[in-house]
């Protein structure tokens, strides 16, 4: 057994911190009965105010387009669809889409019980109480139920039970939740209104108003104020207050001001996002947050008339999707903050009942329905019927009888390559085939938010960064064969180490500010980690060879000149891994193998490292340089995520196991040399 040294003492204390309140969360901390516990001071999911005297947003306030249709301005619904359009749906789904409706139906979640009573601050029940409300409103405009209807209103009035939008202890009515709620409320008010009566739509108009005042205010822009623009805690809740604007919009002025800073902001999302495809907060986070941005597109096009699709990132998403689906269909590539890993992968935990309530994986494959409709492509339909023949499912099944267009052809996923090179990210797939038996490698390269950010960030000084999600796993890899994810990462963590990835330490140190708080990046030299790169990606049905240099991810006080990685597969039976590793001064280097279960030692550096499920499915690796390695096995513990404000305070916790293999002695460099066998 070796030691590795972390950042964290041994009792697992961080280093103190400042906190810093917004002026909402100040008053709910004078409120009678609740407490606040604000997220880290570094840390600004959302806007940040520095010291700068430039206000940025204006001018795109000012001029991008954020005003009704001259035919939707006084009109409802409006928001999604007109009555014509949603007579065109109940068409829909009482005739060729009738059994598959009636399923959706008989599991409203309005129906299913009452909503959680105030203050329902459990992780994410607001959010389920906003779906349930957008879900039943439109369940009652196709069928015209009163029971639905009846439990839909039961459901909006709980929200306004809620005396915070979100947890009073962070962020609160400023986050997540209260985009979730705005959202809800403002589908259900805009679907319900013919069916409210005049005191109702006053309740629930002034309701909605109120939280869309406090989010815009929070959000608007003032002096060197930067905002996290790629980040999901600012685009869910903008997406919220837009709309929540079209749904109000005429009936109450400050409705246009919403507007406004919606589609400004969104002008740096889009411009910030994926330029390839890749999600650089991880899958779980494509599965969470893409969502928002489709909901907004959808709801910009249909009220403005203005299609703000043509996005790359959401052109090539469907790529993203179908590598990041392990060949069994139920797991994924987990890059980054995604579940619990190894514990989700065995089907224990409170993480595998949230990603696969039911058994079933909740991927929102249906986004992919719009998209493909968007951009009329038979491979993105053709993927997200592969998802639904693979018993996918999605939070807000009842969109796809409107996203998915029956006209257009499904492309068959042998149409689809087996590989794929996220260039902008550096990350590259391949697998063998798109069967349930297929072999398949995941390799990551790239610096937290793609090469071209680098760029971006110098164009647009009012976005700020924000990389928690991503974690110090540059040059680590993934493999899955014979049915079983054989090694590979350790899932979200509170505070993501190195260590728990399948790369390089240096005396015991990892990549970025390793073990520093949740986002190992923060503060870290950009310009630095974009050195880090995919030199060789050669593909061919068969095999492979993938190349990446990941000096620049570690800091240059550890004097690394050099970490150049070589992967190859030539036979579906396993990989080879030649490293190459090249410093100033001398300094011991270790590389770490995870194993999901157990690692067992069978010779004196050959080791097998068993998953979950079946023992017949392991790797078996051998260190074969340097011949004087020194091996050890110990638990992977990884911090889990605390709570929302204070995710980077969470438990220790085991999943799995992990082999270091370390340099025997100081020196300057080091060639490692594996070969994994399945």
């Amino acid at each position: 057994m070796i030691t590795i040294t972390h950042f964290a003492d041994a009792n697992g204390k961080r280093p103190s911190r400042r906190y810093s309140l917004g002026a909402f969360a100040l008053i709910v901390l004078l409120l009678p009965g609740i407490s606040a516990r604000a997220q880290s001071a570094d840390e600004a999911l959302g806007p940040k105010d520095t010291a700068g005297k430039q206000t940025y947003l204006l001018r795109e306030m000012k001029t991008l387009r954020s005003t009704p249709k001259p035919e939707l301005a006084n009109i409802h619904p409006r928001v999604y669809f007109t009555s014509a359009e949603l007579e065109t749906l109940r068409r829909k789904a009482h005739g060729p889409q009738r059994a598959w409706w009636q399923q959706r139906v008989s599991h409203l979640r309005v129906l299913q019980g009452p909503p959680p009573p105030p203050p329902a601050e459990k992780r994410r029940a607001q959010n389920e109480v906003a779906l349930a409300i957008a879900e039943g409103a439109f369940a009652y405009e196709m069928d015209k139920d009163p029971k639905v209807l009846a439990a839909t209103k039961q459901y909006m009035d709980a929200a306004l039970s809620y005396t915070v939008w979100g947890y009073s202890w962070s962020k609160p009515n400023v986050d997540l939740a209260a985009g979730h709620l705005l959202y809800g409320m403002g589908v259900a008010y805009d679907l319900l209104y013919h069916d409210l009566s005049q005191s109702e739509r006053t309740k629930y108009r002034d309701a909605i108003a109120h939280h869309a005042n406090l989010l815009y205010n929070y959000f608007a822009p003032r002096p060197g104020r930067t905002w996290a623009f790629s980040q999901n805690h600012t685009f869910i809740p903008i997406t919220g207050l837009a709309v929540a604007s079209y749904a109000l919009y005429g009936e109450v002025p400050e409705a246009a001001q919403w507007a406004a800073l919606s589609r400004a902001i969104y002008d740096r999302v889009l411009t910030t996002y994926s330029k390839d495809g890749y999600y650089f907060e991880g899958f779980e986070y494509w599965i969470f947050a893409t969502p928002w941005i489709v909901h907004y597109l959808d709801a910009q096009a249909h009220v403005t008339g203005e299609n703000l699709f043509d996005q790359p990132g959401l052109r090539e998403s469907y790529l993203y999707v179908a590598h990041s689906v392990t060949p069994d269909g139920e797991m994924m590539f987990d890059f980054g903050d995604v579940f619990e890993g190894p514990v989700t992968r065995a089907r224990r935990a409170e993480d595998y009942q949230r990603s696969h309530p039911g058994g079933n994986f909740e991927s929102n494959y249906n986004l992919l329905y719009d998209l493909a409709a968007r951009f009329h492509d038979p491979k993105i339909q053709g993927v997200a019927d592969w998802l639904h023949g693979l018993g996918h499912t999605g939070q807000e099944e009842w969109w796809t009888l409107a996203w998915r267009e029956g006209a257009l052809q499904s492309a068959p996923m042998s149409s689809i390559p087996t590989y794929h090179w996220f260039h902008d990210h550096d990350v590259a797939y391949w697998r063998s085939d798109w069967t349930a038996k297929a072999t398949a490698i995941a390799f990551k390269c790239g610096p937290a938010e793609g090469h071209d950010a680098e760029t971006l960030k110098a164009k647009y000084p009012d976005w700020h960064f924000e990389q928690g999600h991503a974690h110090p796993d540059v040059n680590s890899f993934i493999v899955w064969a014979n049915g079983a994810y054989l090694t590979g990462d350790s899932g979200y963590s509170g505070v993501p180490k190195t260590i728990d990835h399948n790369t390089l330490l240096i005396d015991g140190r990892g990549q970025g500010n390793d073990g520093v708080g949740h986002d190992a990046w923060a503060k870290y030299d950009y310009t630095r980690l974009n050195t880090v790169h995919i030199t060789i990606a050669e593909f061919t049905p068969k095999s492979f060879v993938l190349v990446g240099e990941g000096a620049g991810a570690y800091d240059a006080s550890l004097g690394l000149v050099e970490f150049r990685r070589r992967i190859e597969l030539h036979s579906t039976r396993g990989i080879s891994i030649h490293d190459t590793i090249k410093a100033t001064g001398d300094h011991i280097y270790t590389e770490i193998l995870h194993a999901d279960k157990a690692i067992r030692k069978t010779g004196d550096h050959t080791f097998v490292l068993q998953p979950t499920g079946d023992i017949s499915s392991s790797l078996t690796a051998t260190v074969l340089k340097p011949g004087d390695a020194v091996t050890g096995i110990e638990p992977n513990v990884v911090m889990g995520p605390g709570i929302p404000g204070s995710v980077d305070k969470g438990k220790l916790e085991q999943r799995g196991e992990r082999l270091l293999v370390k340099t025997a002695k100081p020196a300057s460099q080091a060639n490692f040399e594996w070969s994994l066998k399945f």
